[in-house]
């Protein structure tokens, strides 16, 4: 399918639906709930796999355009000059009465921010006949408060775009979740498959709650469509094995105990790289470094700390 793909939604989003999910999800859905009413402007920040699409679609379906299209378009790949070069009108939204997703925003070039800001115009240029007159939801993986500081994305764009933040944490930050999200994918994929779901023992539980999870929900479903595949959860749990070993953290042990040791040791050696990346990109600046790992600053000083970070620091941190 291309950049842009339109649909009108029919039924909600399983994703967002999971009966039994934690406090930070439930406060999430009770915002998405009063975001919804209005047509502000939405920006939802997360890692890849968190669920951003099923929130876009959510918004979209409890919101008064829900009879109208929702429209994705993927900023990795679209070529918005080309577009409104055809049209003086945005070509962005084939209906200007539904909901334009952008996904992956912080994708979009210098080139393109420009565009969009003509399009997207503030104050009295708002009844301009270029202006969409649709709801507008955006997602980012990445700080763009970060890339505004670096001077890769445009401050005035991101303030158009971003009426209402929701961020949504990682899988790694509400293990709690997990159960209830595997019990959902096991019914969802064997309807799917048409297959039985294989029994989630508690060894499995075990070993899905420890592990960190660097494809969050998409990656558990995955897992769990493989479970489900060929009826087996052990069968599932090997497909970790790869991860876990490059992170010096195999699961290759029977006993749930052992399970969830070695899936807790993957996930600090993976914490530890992640952090050590992100030091090394920012030049170790603390502060650059915690914003695009999207923790606070005391935070990050921490776990520096805890992973034994400190000699590796050169220079002005």
């Amino acid at each position: 399918m291309g950049p842009c793909d339109t649909d009108v939604l029919a039924s909600a989003p399983a994703a967002t639906l999971v009966a039994g999910l934690g406090p930070v999800m439930h406060r999430l859905q009770d915002m998405v709930h009063e975001i919804a009413r209005t047509d502000i402007p939405v920006l939802l920040v997360g890692e890849s796999g968190t669920g951003k699409d099923a929130f876009a679609r959510r918004i979209h379906q409890l919101s008064r355009r829900n009879g109208f299209p929702f429209q994705k378009c993927n900023c990795t790949s679209i070529d918005l000059p080309d577009r409104f070069r055809q049209s003086k009108v945005s070509s962005l939204g084939e209906d200007p009465s539904g909901t334009l997703y952008l996904d992956n925003l912080q994708e979009l070039d210098s080139t393109a921010q420009r565009m969009l800001l003509s399009i997207f115009p503030d104050g009295e240029d708002a009844n301009s006949n270029t202006f969409p007159s649709g709801r507008i939801i955006s997602s980012t993986t990445s700080s763009l408060e970060l890339e505004i500081e670096l001077g890769r994305f445009r401050r005035e764009l991101y303030f158009r775009l971003n009426g209402a933040c929701l961020r949504i944490p990682p899988l790694r930050e509400r293990a709690e979740d997990i159960p209830s999200l595997a019990e959902h994918f096991l019914s969802k994929q064997s309807i799917v498959l048409k297959k039985l779901p294989p029994p989630l023992e508690e060894s499995a539980v075990q070993a899905l709650v420890g592990y960190h999870w660097p494809g969050n929900i998409r990656e558990l479903e995955n897992l769990v469509r493989t479970a489900v595949l060929f009826g087996n959860f052990q069968i599932a749990l090997n497909e970790l094995q790869l991860t876990a070993t490059e992170a010096r953290g195999p699961l290759g042990g029977t006993q749930g105990s052992s399970l969830k040791l070695a899936a807790r040791a993957a996930s600090r050696k993976a914490e530890r790289d992640l952090i050590l990346q992100a030091l090394e990109r920012t030049h170790w600046n603390r502060k650059r470094a915690a914003q695009e790992l999207q923790i606070s600053y005391k935070s990050l000083l921490s776990k520096i700390k805890q992973a034994g970070l400190e000699k590796h620091a050169s220079g002005s941190l």
